[in-house]
C-alpha cells in the first residue's frame, strides 16, 4: 500500500492531522515577530545635529526660545522645511543674539553628534548607534545579512531535514533561534547586531520550512492548499502581534526580548511533534512510520490493514539516495525547477521590498504597517476561496500580473500629479503587497506539490534559497531612488519589482496544474505531473 492510499483511509484531515496542524502552524507566528522586527528597531526617527556642549541640546525640539534660537541659526532648513538631518551651518553661537540674521549662505559640515525625535521611538538600535546619514546604507545591509542567514538555512536545513527528518531540524532551528533572539537584545556594536540577524535568518528558515513540509505531508490532495494557507493566516497573527508590541514597547531592546519569549514556549511543546512519516518511509524506517501511522488511525478513530507496506511499495517509496541535483536530469524537470526558482527569487524580492521598507510611505508608522498586515491578511484570505477553484497555476500567474501592474502604475501619480496625491502611491503600493502575499503563498503550496517526496524538503530549500536571493536584494533596490534623482529616481523601484513580477508571473503558465493532484512520490512520478 502506497501511502497516499494510507492517507486516504485516514482521511485527508483527520483529527489526529488537525492537531498536528495547528502546533504546527506556530513557528509562522514566532517567525513574522524576528523577520519584521526590522521595521521598528532599525527605523530612523527625525534627527539633526546637536549643538555644541554648553548648550545641552538632548532633545529633537528645542526646549525653549534661546535655544530654539540656537538650533535656527546652527541647523539649516531642507527643501519640506525640517531641520536638515546631516548638517550644520560652520557658524560662532557665541557672537548670535536674538537680532542675529541666520546665515544662509553660511558654510555648511557634516555632524558628528545628533538628537532624535522620541515621540515616536524611545530608541532604536540606529539611533542608539547614531547609524545614521552616510551610513543609512548600513540599515539595508542589517536586512540583507537576516535574508543571507535564510538563503544559507534554507538550504542547510532543507538537505539537513532530509537526511535527519524533519522533526530533527525544527528543533535544532528553534534552539537556535532562541539563543540568536535574546543575544540580539544585547548586542553592544553593529556588528554583533549583523552575526545575530544573520543566525535569526538561519534558523527562522530552517523552523518554518521543516515544520511547512511536516504538514503538507501529512494531509490528503483536498485539503493541502486550505492547510498551506492557513498557516499564512499565523504569519499574519505574527505581523499584528509584533505592531501591538512595538505600539505599547518603544524601545528596540526590550521589544526584542518581548519577541523571543513566544519561542520558549514553542520549544517545550514541539518534543511531542512525530517525524513525517513520509520520510521515515523514504527512508526505510517504516516501524516507525507504522507507530505513528497506525497512532494517527486511532485517533481518527479508523481502521488500517495489518500489513500496511510490502516490498513491491517499498522498493517505490524508498528514495533515501535521491539528490536534489536529480531534478535537472529531465528537461522537463529543468525547466519547471528553473521557473519555480525565478518565482521564488521575485516574489520575495516584491514582498519584502514593499514589507520591510512600510516606514518610508510617510504618516504613522503603526497605522502603515497595520494596513499591510491587513492587506495582507486578504490576500491570504482570497487565496483561501479561490485556489480550490481556480487551480495554484492561474491564482499565482493573477496574483504576479495583478502586483506588478499596480507597481508599474505608480510611475503615473509620481511624474504628473503633486504630492497631495501621495495616497495613490500608497494605495498602489498596498495593491502591490496584495499580490506579492497571495503569489507567496501559492508559490509554496504549488512547489511542495509539484516536488516528489524524495528530495521534497531538499527542493523547497533550494527554492526558498533563491527567494533569499531576492530578499537580499529587495533593500538595495529599494534604495534606487538615492542613486537616481528627481521624480523618476522615486518611481524606479516599484518599476523594478513591477516588471519583475509581471515577466515571472508570465513564464509561470509553463508549470502544469497541481489541483487534486497525488503527491508525487518518485523523480519519475514528478515527470508524470501534467501529462
Amino acid at each position: 500500500m502506497k501511502f497516499n492510499n494510507i492517507i486516504e483511509i485516514l482521511g485527508d484531515f483527520g483529527k489526529y492531522q488537525k492537531r498536528l496542524y495547528y502546533l504546527l502552524c506556530l513557528p509562522a507566528v514566532t517567525n513574522a515577530l524576528l523577520t519584521l522586527i526590522s521595521v521598528f528597531t532599525l527605523a530612523i526617527p527625525d534627527h539633526r545635529c546637536r549643538l555644541s556642549q554648553p548648550y545641552n541640546d538632548t532633545s529633537y525640539q528645542p526646549r525653549d526660545a534661546f535655544q530654539q534660537l540656537y538650533v535656527n541659526h546652527s541647523i539649516p532648513r531642507d527643501t519640506d522645511g525640517k531641520w536638515s538631518s546631516c548638517k550644520r551651518y560652520d557658524v560662532n553661537l557665541t557672537q548670535i543674539t536674538e537680532r542675529s540674521l541666520v546665515h544662509v549662505n553660511a558654510t555648511q559640515e557634516d555632524c558628528n553628534s545628533w538628537v532624535y525625535d522620541t515621540s515616536v521611538f524611545i530608541d532604536t538600535f540606529m539611533t542608539e548607534q547614531n547609524i545614521v546619514c552616510q551610513y543609512t546604507i548600513y540599515r539595508s545591509h542589517a536586512n540583507m545579512i537576516m535574508m543571507a542567514g535564510r538563503f544559507v538555512g534554507s538550504l542547510g536545513f532543507g538537505v539537513f531535514a532530509d537526511l535527519l527528518g524533519r522533526k530533527v531540524a525544527l528543533m535544532v532551528g528553534l534552539v537556535l533561534q532562541i539563543a540568536v533572539s535574546f543575544a540580539t537584545a544585547f548586542a553592544p556594536n553593529f556588528t554583533v547586531f549583523m552575526v545575530c540577524r544573520f543566525f535569526v535568518g538561519f534558523a527562522s528558515s530552517g523552523t518554518f520550512m521543516s515544520g511547512f513540509v511536516i504538514v503538507m505531508e501529512l494531509v490528503g490532495p483536498s485539503k493541502r492548499s486550505r492547510s498551506g494557507v492557513v498557516m499564512m493566516l499565523f504569519w499574519c497573527i505574527g505581523l499584528f502581534l509584533l505592531g501591538l508590541l512595538a505600539y505599547f514597547i518603544r524601545d528596540w531592546s526590550n521589544l526584542q526580548l518581548a519577541v523571543s519569549i513566544p519561542i520558549v514556549f514553542l520549544l517545550s511543546f514541539y518534543w511531542i511533534v512525530p517525524e513525517s512519516p513520509r520520510w521515515l518511509i523514504s527512508k526505510g524506517k517504516t516501524k516507525k512510520a507504522e507507530k505513528i501511522l497506525r497512532k494517527a488511525a486511532e485517533v481518527n478513530k479508523v481502521k488500517l490493514p495489518v500489513n500496511l507496506f510490502d516490498e513491491a511499495t517499498l522498493s517505490k517509496d524508498k528514495g533515501g539516495q535521491t539528490k536534489v541535483w536529480q531534478m535537472f536530469t529531465s528537461p522537463i524537470l529543468l525547466i519547471r525547477t528553473l521557473i519555480i526558482f525565478l518565482n521564488w527569487m521575485v516574489v520575495s524580492m516584491v514582498y519584502y521590498g514593499l514589507g520591510l521598507n512600510v516606514g518610508n510611505l510617510g504618516g504613522d508608522i503603526y497605522l502603515n504597517f497595520t494596513a499591510a498586515n491587513i492587506v495582507e491578511t486578504a490576500a491570504y484570505v482570497l487565496c483561501l476561496i479561490l485556489l480550490d477553484r481556480w487551480g495554484r497555476k492561474a491564482l499565482h500567474c493573477t496574483s504576479m500580473l495583478l502586483g506588478g501592474i499596480a507597481c508599474i502604475l505608480t510611475i503615473f501619480p509620481v511624474l504628473y500629479l503633486d504630492e497631495s496625491s501621495e495616497w495613490i502611491v500608497i494605495t498602489l503600493s498596498m495593491i502591490g503587497k496584495l499580490g506579492a502575499s497571495a503569489a507567496f503563498t501559492v508559490i509554496y503550496i504549488f512547489s511542495a506539490e509539484l516536488y516528489p517526496t524524495v528530495v521534497r524538503n531538499s527542493a523547497l530549500g533550494a527554492s526558498s534559497l533563491f527567494a533569499r536571493i531576492g530578499g537580499m536584494v529587495s533593500p538595495y533596490v529599494a534604495d534606487l531612488g538615492k542613486l537616481v534623482t528627481g521624480d523618476f529616481g522615486t518611481a524606479l523601484p516599484l518599476l523594478v519589482f513591477g516588471g519583475a513580477s509581471v515577466a515571472a508571473g508570465l513564464l509561470s503558465l509553463l508549470l502544469p496544474e497541481t489541483l487534486n493532484q497525488t503527491l508525487p512520490e518518485t523523480i519519475e512520478d514528478a515527470k508524470q505531473i501534467g501529462r
